[in-house]
């Protein structure tokens, strides 16, 4: 498999519930485009919950989503420009506890003006290795030698 090359992507965001599906297809295009499809529902789904949170929540509805590939992980950061986060995210339903249940690990942290919170996927070789045709076996002929010209009686034995 080929080394893979890291990958930045940035996104400033106007948050509102008809943006909010329109990054998530803009996340999902860059996701394939970086042979990842295999993370296409948890991070759009993930980020999803957290603009939506931010809609909800937020008296300032800028944000920036970012997500930065590896090789091996997977890490997207969506940050905006409120410092706290309501106590019911981080309850048994909050958006906190469903991006821990799809994540491999997430985070949150203070920026100069608000808070970024983040959250991380691996992606195992299996799993990212893209399907491109192998190269063909031999076929029988080639694989085979082909007898060598020995004449008749040679093969039936010394004479009698």
């Amino acid at each position: 498999m080929k080394a893979a090359i890291p990958c930045y992507y940035h996104l400033d965001v106007e948050v509102s519930s008809e943006r909010t599906e329109q990054v998530r297809r803009i996340l999902v295009a860059h996701l394939k485009h970086w042979g990842l499809a295999v993370l296409v529902e948890p991070v759009g789904y993930c980020t999803g919950v957290l603009l939506h949170a931010i809609e909800e929540h937020g008296a300032d509805k800028r944000a920036v989503v970012e997500m930065w590939w590896n090789g091996q992980h997977l890490i997207t950061a969506v940050s905006d420009r409120n410092r706290e986060l309501p106590q019911r995210h981080y309850g048994p339903q909050g958006c906190l506890t469903q991006i821990a249940a799809l994540s491999d690990g997430w985070g949150s942290c203070p920026s100069t003006d608000g808070k970024i919170i983040w959250f991380s996927r691996r992606v195992r070789a299996a799993e990212h290795a893209r399907l491109s045709p192998g190269t063909p076996g031999p076929s029988l002929r080639e694989a085979l030698e082909a007898p060598r010209d020995v004449p008749a009686a040679a093969l039936a034995g010394p004479p009698a």
